[in-house]
């Protein structure tokens, strides 16, 4: 690595993050079904079908899991929570197994000197909820808030820092208007709805979790900078939207109590009546602004229907997932999200990270390109923090290569490599590269 650990600001915070229903093994412990086992058994949705039945197998090796992210230095450990092994149903009696394996990853991680920084949902939506309307059903607040009563009320004494909802624009238009991930519905109207009530349930959770007495809560947002594919008025303001239904949309709702209006252009017939009086409880004031960031999209016009415009493959160099590496934008994301809405707020880049072609060779993966990713993407982090970015914080995506949801176990983020027939961990180049970096 180009950097160490002494090239940031004191107390700087170094971590790795994972999802529960992309390792845990979702099978053990009884979980209830969510809308990912659906829609993963439907064909055409997920190669191969693949699902998170077993995954990585966390719930059973999470001891040996945390035991690399000691080894490797860093300070803390962001997961998930799944609210179908809390409440298998989504409501009602919780499950004592999956209460109790929360309790202990938690108290692992504390034995080893590492943070836990817990996102309280990263998608797994239990399947009876589902069944109800999910997202679209403005009562999802309220079950939201009551899941969040019963797992933080068992674990919220011991987490460093928490969040409700990891990525909101993935929960409401990747799944409800691009149909990519589940539900796996191409509907304007269910979007609009799914993306209101994401920061319906952000606030309650917030005022839940202020009722239990936690603190350092935050919002974790995704953002892909949008570049228009020439300089054209059309092509112009066909970005701009994009920017502002994928970016701006929810940073905008909880820090500016509003939504752009570009994006009401074409939501507006289809939120819930008397939306505008849910900011109240949007807002609720946070301690720390995350954003996770991969990538970059160029965006043109087209004369389809609202939005009126489509992605088309860019010139710069691309990881496994086809996306653009373009570390520019995450200094511009960090730069305008304090200028424009969070100021003086702690700011964590809370997943950054690439998937490469990675295989094992002789026991080991050397993976270069993973090393020159994170290197270009940490210099921006440092080049933000020289321009006053109040920047504290840098979790990698991921820990472990792990179920990449429609894409099966094809996509390999990880820091280690996972074999899915043996389930052998084998650290990375990168993994190995980051420990010495950490010591520094």
């Amino acid at each position: 690595m180009k950097f160490k650990r002494s090239d940031f600001p004191d107390g700087f915070l170094f971590g790795t993050a994972t999802s529960s229903y992309q390792i845990e093994g979702h099978k053990f412990g009884g979980a209830g079904p969510t809308h990912w086992d659906s829609f993963a058994a439907t064909p055409g949705n997920v190669v191969r079908a693949e699902n998170g039945a077993l995954a990585c197998d966390h719930y059973h090796r999470y001891q040996e899991d945390l035991d690399l992210v000691a080894a490797a230095g860093f300070d803390c450990y962001r997961f998930s929570t799944s609210w179908a092994r809390v409440l298998p149903e989504g409501r009602g009696t919780p499950n004592a197994q999956g209460l109790d394996f929360y309790d202990r990853l938690t108290d692992a991680m504390l034995e080893r000197g590492i943070k836990p920084c817990v996102t309280l949902y990263h998608w797994e939506l239990p399947q009876p909820l589902s069944d109800l309307g999910g997202w679209r059903n403005p009562d999802i607040a309220n079950w939201f808030a009551d899941f969040t009563e019963v797992i933080m009320g068992r674990i919220g004494d011991r987490m460093y820092s928490a969040a409700p909802i990891n990525e909101p624009w993935c929960v409401g238009w990747l799944s409800h208007f691009l149909g990519a991930h589940a539900p796996g519905l191409r509907d304007i109207r269910a979007t609009a709805r799914a993306m209101h009530h994401v920061l319906l349930c952000h606030g309650r959770a917030i005022q839940v979790m202020r009722g239990l007495g936690m603190s350092n809560l935050g919002g974790v947002f995704n953002m892909e900078w949008a570049t228009p594919v020439d300089d054209s008025p059309q092509a112009v303001a066909a970005a701009e939207l994009y920017d502002a239904y994928y970016n701006r949309f929810f940073i905008e709702g909880i820090f500016k109590g509003r939504y752009p209006e570009r994006v009401l252009e074409g939501f507006g017939p289809h939120l819930p009546e008397g939306w505008q009086d849910d900011f109240k409880t949007i807002q609720e004031p946070l301690d720390w602004v995350g954003l996770n960031y991969y990538t970059r999209k160029v965006i043109a016009p087209n004369d389809g229907p609202w939005p009126h415009h489509h992605e088309v493959p860019g010139p710069l160099p691309k990881t496994l997932m086809d996306w653009e590496i373009y570390p520019q934008g995450l200094y511009d994301f960090l730069v305008r999200t304090a200028r424009e809405y969070t100021g003086d707020l702690p700011i964590l880049i809370t997943e950054n990270g690439m998937s490469n072609a990675d295989v094992l060779q002789d026991g080991n993966v050397h993976d270069p390109e993973r090393i020159d990713y994170l290197n270009k993407h940490f210099a921006e982090a440092q080049r933000a923090i020289a321009d006053g970015v109040p920047l504290q914080g840098y979790f990698i995506w991921s820990l472990l290569d792990n179920y990449e949801w429609a894409l099966g176990y094809e996509k390999r983020f990880g820091l280690i490599h996972v074999d899915f027939d043996t389930l052998e961990r084998t650290p990375k180049s990168s993994y190995q590269a980051l420990t010495s970096a950490l010591k520094d």
